[in-house]
């Protein structure tokens, strides 16, 4: 958001001088503070874990973790209702990693190469045999004569002594329109390497990942760090991690941090200048009412508006997780928090 005075400002030098108007860069305009609001969504947000949101012609679709990764749909991120599941049956592939599979872990939607890519999770819990794999489509609604999700397989295998654990995905895009992957769960925390695009595939090496956040190297040597998600904001690109315990109802401890960083590949640093490869991070979420573990969150950029999705567990019914939403606020330095974590007065 800019200021309206800014604008007026800019049109008069601009009918003057068209080389003012060229000198005048984006990044150079004070942001303004943004005030966030909450949502209470409603419908079939029941037993959504590890949520991801996309917006594509009029409906909102949510993504999470369940048999077959199950979605729900929205034309107003307030009422939900289930819009089916990925998958007709577990990709056969998954076996070789978890034999008894029952749940596909955290998938995370994004839209290039002229279609949507599903990056998802397939684990053992508590350990580093993982994979992430990718489904691709060419919409969302599932009434179109085009909608299939066809299962392009692995794209990261980690195993027991590796530095990461392969789960969580998330794809950020970067200022050029190439896609990198974000992953990690626990062990030596985040790491992001470059996907190729025609194929959905990662194009690095794996001795060119990049290592964004470890809390395992932190004072507290705690390696519950997970889940991270990008977003570019101004100048800075954000990176969003839950810490602690899911997975627990009620009794989880889940939050989530944020670090920043102008370069995509970072270094990223929390607001008091710690790396989060140092075990940094600020604290932006936390439990609030009847609503404990807060995490895992996805983010839908809409205009001014950072629509952040994650999941809860209701402590007035029995810590069963839910959908819960609610958009970014901003102050003067581009720093964000949440309202629902502002005492009310």
């Amino acid at each position: 958001m800019r200021p309206a005075g800014w604008f007026a400002l800019l049109v008069f030098v601009c009918l003057f001088s068209l080389a003012a108007c060229q000198q005048v860069a984006p990044e150079s305009v004070p942001q303004a503070e943004y005030s966030g609001v909450v949502l209470e969504p409603e419908g079939q947000i029941q037993q959504i874990h590890d949520p991801v949101i996309a917006f594509e012609d009029g409906t909102y679709y949510v993504f999470s973790t369940g048999r077959r990764i199950p979605i729900i749909c929205s034309p107003d991120k307030i009422n939900w209702e289930s819009c089916g599941r990925v998958f007709f049956r577990n990709p056969s592939w998954t076996r070789d990693i978890n034999p008894n599979l029952a749940d596909i872990w955290a998938p995370d939607i994004s839209f290039f190469n002229n279609r949507w890519h599903l990056y998802y999770a397939v684990s053992n819990f508590g350990t580093q045999n993982s994979a992430i794999a990718l489904a691709t489509n060419t919409t969302l609604d599932p009434e179109s004569p085009n909608y299939e999700w066809q299962d392009q397989g692995i794209v990261l295998r980690s195993q027991p002594g590796d530095k990461w654990n392969a789960i969580d995905p998330n794809l950020v895009l970067d200022e050029e329109g190439n896609p990198w992957l974000a992953w990690g769960s626990f062990w030596s925390g985040i790491w992001m390497g470059q996907i190729d695009p025609a194929t959905g595939q990662l194009a690095d090496d794996p001795a060119d990942f990049q290592h964004l956040a470890d809390r395992s190297a932190g004072p507290d040597r705690n390696p519950a760090i997970e889940a991270p998600f990008i977003v570019k904001r101004g100048d800075y690109w954000y990176l969003f991690i839950s810490f602690d315990q899911c997975c627990q109802g009620a009794a989880s401890t889940y939050n989530v941090r944020v670090g920043r960083s102008d370069s995509l590949t970072g270094p990223y640093m929390d607001r008091e200048g710690v790396p989060l490869t140092a075990g940094g991070g600020t604290w932006i979420l936390a439990e609030y009412g009847r609503w404990k573990g807060p995490g895992h969150n996805g983010l839908l950029v809409e205009d001014d508006a950072y629509w952040l999705v994650y999941h809860a567990y209701d402590s007035k019914q029995n810590g069963v997780p839910k959908l819960r939403l609610e958009s970014l606020s901003w102050d003067a330095e581009g720093w964000p928090s949440l309202p629902s974590q502002t005492p009310e007065e």
